[in-house]
């Protein structure tokens, strides 16, 4: 279906053409009317979906220009903000409606000064909570609420702040609900605090015929490393994504792939903003061939192109692990999903393959040389400062010790080390 055949707003379909965006997707082929109707709903939908513009493009549609905020919606990250917020701005400038964001790591006073006149307002939960305690926004004359990546934010611990956030939302209002999956969280909310919404599923947008899934299974933890840089270097072809479970070290392959020549970035929530925006900027601008990443920190974020995903880290469920792999092999285009394995792997991965959906083979290992593995990082710049931050109490040497386990191994006068690291820490 096109978007020309729509009743919508001639100059909103000319914007959305300047922009290549001529075809609806499956998620905005049903959200869109409804949302138009006026009817709330809850959606199933996974990032790359287009479903930013499933309910962008029919609130812009429905929207009063009163320079007042009209419009609330609720993200689990500062990067899935900004990228809601500039979808909204791209649209919505050639109907005069402007759109603020709304999130942490950043000066209050800017965003104090741009809610006073907006129509829409894209927030993190905390930040939000934290206007609304100095009373530098009301959101009693809210039409539409939308809660996107809701079954993230439910893992984050948001539940409670989307709740009381909600209950400052004047009751007059359209709610829209979006989510990856369908935990039993979901339709509890939905029946709590939507008004017969219409339930909307669209099937999975990684096509797996064209995802080929592989694992190679090492005996030695101080080879991953190795093993990974080989893979990059004489497999990979286009952007890679690489997986690992904590911030330390997502920081630390990223730093070594570095020192290696590989053209990398890496993104976490340990980062300030405006060390994780550059890493964006530089994806976006293609001038990296490899991200770094944490789950949490790459949930959300519509990254184009992604031709392999790498498990540096196994994922505890099959769950994760299928967000990981539908990175690639989308919109009919080839991709590959590569986890390296070693044996503290193992019970996750069986955890894995305990999904008869997914079909992973394991592969011949290849002949690669062994390369130092350097645990050491920089930290002084481009991190937040949890030092500084309000309630921080220094943890003793005892506790910081026991929060990671530390093994050596001695291969060819180098020392490898690996962390076993906490929640915490992540």
């Amino acid at each position: 279906m096109k978007f020309k055949e729509l009743n919508i707003n001639q100059t909103l379909l000319k914007q959305l053409d300047k922009q290549g965006i001529s075809t609806l997707t499956p998620i905005q082929e049903e959200c869109i009317p409804t949302i138009l109707d006026g009817i709330d709903v809850v959606a199933q939908a996974e990032t790359g979906s287009g479903k930013t513009i499933a309910f962008v493009l029919p609130i812009l549609e429905r929207i009063n220009v009163k320079n007042k905020v009209q419009v609330l919606v609720l993200t689990p990250t500062r990067e899935l903000c900004i990228q809601v917020t500039t979808v909204f701005r791209e649209l919505g400038k050639v109907i005069g409606v402007k759109t603020s964001s709304i999130y942490g790591g950043v000066a209050i006073a800017p965003q104090i000064r741009n809610i006073r006149d907006s129509d829409i307002i894209v927030a993190t939960p905390g930040r939000l909570k934290d206007h609304l305690y100095r009373k530098t926004i009301s959101l009693q004359d809210i039409r539409f609420l939308v809660i996107d990546e809701t079954d993230k934010m439910f893992e984050m611990g948001f539940r409670e702040d989307i709740e009381e956030i909600i209950s400052t939302v004047s009751s007059d209002r359209q709610t829209l609900l979006f989510s990856a999956t369908m935990n039993q969280d979901i339709p509890y909310i939905a029946k709590k605090h939507l008004s017969k919404p219409v339930f909307i599923k669209t099937n999975p947008i990684v096509e797996t015929d064209k995802l080929r899934q592989t694992y190679y299974d090492l005996h030695r933890v101080d080879e991953k490393f190795s093993l990974l840089l080989h893979l990059l270097k004489n497999s990979t072809r286009g952007l890679a994504i690489v997986f690992c479970s904590t911030r330390k070290r997502t920081d630390v392959v990223a730093e070594n792939l570095r020192l290696q020549g590989i053209n990398v970035s890496a993104i976490h929530g340990g980062m300030t903003q405006n060390k994780r925006q550059k890493s964006l900027d530089k994806l976006r601008r293609q001038e990296i061939d490899v991200l770094v990443a944490t789950d949490v920190a790459a949930r959300g974020l519509d990254i184009q192109n992604v031709t392999y995903v790498y498990n540096y880290d196994v994922p505890k469920t099959a769950k994760e692990y299928i967000h990981r792999i539908g990175r690639t092999a989308r919109a009919g285009a080839k991709g590959d999903a590569v986890t390296i394995l070693t044996q503290p792997d193992h019970e996750n991965f069986r955890r894995i393959q305990g999904d008869k959906t997914l079909n992973i083979k394991q592969k011949d290992m290849p002949v690669f040389d062994r390369v130092p593995f350097i645990m050491k990082h920089d930290e002084s710049e481009g991190y937040i400062n949890k030092k500084s931050r309000k309630g921080f109490k220094r943890r003793s040497p005892s506790n910081k010790i026991s929060s990671y386990r530390r093994n050596k191994s001695v291969s060819r006068g180098t020392h490898f080390i690996s962390y076993d690291l906490t929640e915490e820490n992540r």
